[in-house]
């Protein structure tokens, strides 16, 4: 789903605000968002799950290509898990 797709689902369920207004209120969740994962921060969206970031260590990395070895710097990636409802929902039980 896009942020655009997002927006007009939004909008067909809440008829009484305009998509001006949604998408603003859209893009101050992501920006908030966006902002706690850049400070460290961990999200956690109940029944959704959680976000966290996580710091890859530095490595040497192959080129497949010439088979060089290449140093590949430490970098913070973003890690989900999910919480127990959206888990639930993707998995029901047999």
């Amino acid at each position: 789903m896009t942020r655009s797709e997002l927006i007009e689902k939004i909008a067909a369920q809440m008829p009484n605000l305009t998509i001006k207004d949604i998408e603003s209120i859209v893009n101050v969740v992501f920006d908030k968002l966006t902002n706690a994962l850049a400070a460290g921060d961990r999200i956690e969206i109940r029944g959704f799950g959680a976000f966290s970031v996580r710091t890859r260590k530095p490595r040497i990395a192959i080129n497949p290509k010439n088979k060089a070895r290449v140093e590949v710097p430490s970098k913070n990636i973003i890690h989900f898990k999910t919480g127990k409802e959206l888990h639930d929902r993707l998995n029901p039980a047999s």
